[in-house]
């Protein structure tokens, strides 16, 4: 059985592929209160080990990912394969 492609998401952490729904950058104010209100809800991961937060990446179920990471990065890792599993 093949291993589910997931996309590094900084420092060792990783996200399946196919749960992505949207890479999102943090600078905005309204993506700020959005992580805000979902730190207090519980439903945040923080994948950004300290860092300062670059982009927010919105799974297909309730939890929202933060990475030190650019979405930019993040979605050249996408489109050029630079994922882990997708090999067999």
């Amino acid at each position: 059985m093949p291993l589910p492609a997931v996309l590094n998401v900084g420092f060792y952490n990783y996200v399946m592929t196919e749960k992505i729904v949207a890479l999102v950058s943090s600078e905005s104010a309204p993506m700020r209160r959005l992580i805000q209100t979902l730190r207090k809800e519980g439903t945040l991961i923080d994948a950004t080990q300290g860092r300062r937060t670059k982009s927010v990446i919105f799974t297909n179920g309730d939890a929202v990912i933060l990475s030190a990471i650019s979405q930019e990065t993040l979605a050249k890792r996408l489109n050029t394969g630079e994922i882990v599993g997708d090999e067999e």
